[in-house]
């Protein structure tokens, strides 16, 4: 072969090389494009929705006029949807006066001194199916314009479906509200940043100083806007800009993962604003675990029934963890579009959509024993029954349970069936209820609160409703009924205090979810402790060895401690104080605190308590608007044996809500044991203040006890005051009503035997005197 053949030859595999070498290349440069990646540890900012816009069209279309859009707004011709056309609202005797100056809208009522003053409305608060109007207090001439000073939310309202002016009244009160009362509109249930701001605003940071008394409030949004849900967005917008072909390496898309396999950070980011909780850590971020910065409510005979069905105004959340959808990896936005908020089908196809099972077996008569296209024939309103709140706003029970007619002929809650049923039976009421009994939750909140010869007729009527609806379900569905036995009966056995009901609660606290959901074991350990059953430690020793046991349930489990003895707490509870999570910590340093068992800490181990203490008064302070922060606190000092500053903080809780009961008192307790300790001068100053103290509080416990007359706990703390002022009539009156209300409550019993032992005693010791 010639040379210049073997040149040719040699030549040829160059193409190829090539090739490779530049796929190589590309290859390099996309693997290098990934590899490189925005450094750990950064902090996106907010950056506003106008950001969100020109990517996500479609989905700020849906957001357009949602609820979350609405939540907030300044007062203007294009949000305020309120008649203020020179008209007048009357409630209580009230004439109030609604009208224009110029731009402004404008209400004259009633003021915080009692007298009637014209206040301009500055910003309105929701739209459907009412629409609220706040009033801005104490702001300074130089206050910066991005902050916002103290909100009043009106209790005149705008009915917007009737299109007419309502008022808000507080549930189960009747009366005109006092302009000192803490539910008068001026009052601090009533402000908006206590009760409403953290979730109809973004990025909210309320900011009050309690030394001035002010808050300096800002929001990055004013509205429930894109990053209240996903999270600040800086990141996510200068990666989507950035000339690549793939996210993060380490930040994915710059936001909150809301949309994987794992349904709880997407149901988790949600909770914050729809559950009843106390907020222990105020940085989360949507994405995080709630249970790390909130405490969920539990299922209180306040706020639910003892089967978990709701009562008052929960939320959602801590119904819906009560639910087979929830323990099924069902989410929020299976239901619900999550920019437009509105379900995602029409009728049952919002259920059928899923429960695609045989052909006529949920959506026909042979099931829900309806006429097709009639209330009964509907999903929701068997699986989820409605109740009205703030008297005029439907919510429905999200713990999409089975009607269970046969637990309200065994233990009184409510079902869905006498739900509607009910109303067959008000020609039998007398003249003059029916009217007042407009749905199903009136019926029960009358039998509730009343005591009279009407309730007890009412709740003849349910009870005979239930019979009925149990009896009906039996013969429609015979063997194929489901009827577990679940928490609700052992919960309210125990609550009434049943033979056998302590040993039947201990099982339900090792049930598994189906039967007796997390929230409901943490319950029922809560109500074993409280009652200070002593098998309640054992059960709650375990519940803390299980590693995969949910944080809510561990936390009650330490709660159950708080009666145990010292020895006990700093063996099980104390190492606690090192764990991971904060609702834990802050759990087990309060259980260290109240059962005594600080007091026998060691003095390394004592400052390592006091140390972490530190904390939950950081948490504490999140809400140092309210009263009861400090006073928990100052309590905590106490318990510390940290007295003066507990004095700071019992006085700093009656300065910032001087209205509030509890921190007087509690401080001139205070007062008084120092005092014998101290001795001459100071000592005598020390009680001259406490005396001072306790006649400033007696009129607060007036008030409390003419506004709650069947709370128990509140005519005791009244009596037990009157008694210390030297008021005995009234001490043995009030303490007399809270026997009455709450007989099986011993420390009432024996605060009375003990108070008329001793009217006796001086009686006879006067007689003698005289004598």
């Amino acid at each position: 072969m010639s040379s210049k053949k073997r040149n040719v030859s040699a030549k040829l595999p160059v193409a190829p090389l090539v090739i490779g070498g530049i796929i190589l290349l590309i290859g390099g440069l996309v693997f290098a494009d990934y590899w490189v990646a925005e450094p750990l540890g950064l902090t996106p900012t907010f950056v506003g929705r106008e950001a969100c816009i020109d990517c996500h069209q479609e989905e700020s279309e849906l957001y357009q006029g949602s609820d979350h859009d609405l939540a907030m707004d300044i007062a203007t011709d294009e949000t305020v949807l309120g008649d203020f056309n020179d008209v007048t609202f009357e409630h209580d005797g009230l004439v109030n006066r609604l009208y224009r100056d110029g731009k402004r809208f404008m209400v004259r009522t009633e003021g915080e001194d009692g007298e009637m003053h014209d206040f301009e409305v500055k910003y309105v608060f929701g739209v459907r199916p009412l629409q609220n109007y706040m009033v801005e207090f104490d702001r300074t001439p130089d206050q910066p314009d991005d902050e916002v000073a103290r909100v009043q939310v009106l209790r005149i309202t705008w009915d917007t479906i009737n299109k007419e002016w309502f008022y808000l009244r507080p549930p189960d009160v009747d009366d005109k509200l006092a302009p000192d009362d803490p539910l008068h509109w001026t009052g601090i249930a009533q402000r908006w940043q206590t009760m409403c701001a953290e979730c109809h605003s973004t990025n909210l940071k309320e900011k009050f100083n309690p030394e001035t008394l002010t808050y300096h409030t800002t929001f990055s949004e004013i509205d429930v806007s894109c990053e209240a849900c996903h999270g600040a967005g800086s990141l996510h917008v200068e990666l989507a800009n950035r000339k690549s072909i793939f996210w993060d390496r380490n930040y994915g898309y710059g936001l909150a993962k809301l949309k994987g396999e794992d349904p709880h950070p997407q149901i988790e980011t949600c909770a914050p604003c729809h559950s009843r909780r106390g907020v222990i850590d105020d940085t989360f971020k949507p994405g995080d675990s709630f249970h790390d910065f909130y405490r969920l409510e539990q299922l209180q005979s306040s706020t639910y029934y003892d089967d978990g069905q709701i009562k008052d105004e929960v939320y959602v959340y801590g119904s819906f963890i009560q639910s087979k959808m929830y323990h099924q990896g069902i989410r929020c936005t299976d239901c619900h579009d999550p920019h437009s908020l509105k379900l995602k089908y029409e009728g049952n196809e919002t259920c059928t959509s899923c429960h695609q099972h045989a052909a006529g077996k949920y959506d026909v008569p042979s099931h829900h024993h309806h006429e097709p296209g009639t209330p009964g024939s509907m999903c929701v309103d068997c699986h989820m029954p409605e109740t009205s709140y703030m008297m005029i706003d439907p919510r429905r029970d999200h713990s999409m349970r089975v009607p269970r007619p046969d637990l309200s002929v065994k233990i009184g809650t409510p079902n869905a069936c006498s739900g509607c049923h009910v109303a067959d039976r008000k020609e039998k009421l007398p003249e003059g209820v029916a009217e007042k009994l407009h749905e199903y939750s009136d019926w029960l909140w009358l039998v509730e609160r009343d005591d009279d010869a009407t309730a007890d007729q009412v709740a003849q009527l349910i009870a005979e409703t239930d019979q009925w609806c149990d009896e009906a379900c039996e013969k429609w569905y015979g063997e194929e009924r489901l009827t577990p036995k679940v928490f609700a009966e052992p919960l309210a056995a125990f609550r009434r205090g049943e033979p056998g009901s302590v040993a039947e609660l201990l099982r339900v606290v090792s049930q598994p979810n189906e039967l007796a959901p997390e929230i409901a074991r943490a319950t029922a350990l809560t109500e074993l402790g409280l009652a200070g059953v002593p098998e309640a430690v054992d059960k709650a020793k375990e519940i803390l060895a299980n590693e995969s046991e949910h944080l809510i349930v561990k936390a009650a489990a330490i709660g159950v401690y708080q009666n145990a003895p010292p020895s006990q707490v700093i063996r099980d509870i104390v190492p606690l104080i090192e764990s991971p999570s904060k609702l834990l910590r802050h759990e087990a340093i309060r259980v260290t605190l109240d059962s005594g068992a600080f007091a026998q800490l060691a003095g390394s181990k004592r400052t390592q308590v006091q140390f972490a203490a530190n904390e939950v008064r950081d948490t504490m302070m999140i809400t140092s608007d309210r009263g009861g922060a400090h006073m928990a606190w100052a309590t905590m000092l106490e318990q510390q044996g940290r007295y003066r500053e507990a004095i700071d903080y019992y006085e700093m809780a009656i300065r910032v809500e001087p209205n509030s009961t509890g921190p007087r008192s509690n401080l001139a307790t205070l007062l008084e044991n120092m005092a014998s300790q101290a001795g001459g001068e100071a000592g005598e100053n020390m009680r001259k203040r406490a005396a001072e103290l306790r006649k400033a509080e007696l009129p607060l416990l007036a008030r409390d006890a003419r506004l709650a007359p069947k709370n128990a706990f509140v005519q005791y703390r009244f009596g037990l005051s009157s008694y210390l002022n030297g008021d005995y009539d009234q001490a043995v009156d009030s303490i007399q009503k809270a026997v009455d209300l709450d007989p099986d409550t011993e420390i009432f019993q024996t605060a009375l035997r003990l108070l008329k032992e001793k009217i006796e005693s001086e009686k006879i010791e006067s007689g003698k005197n005289e004598e």
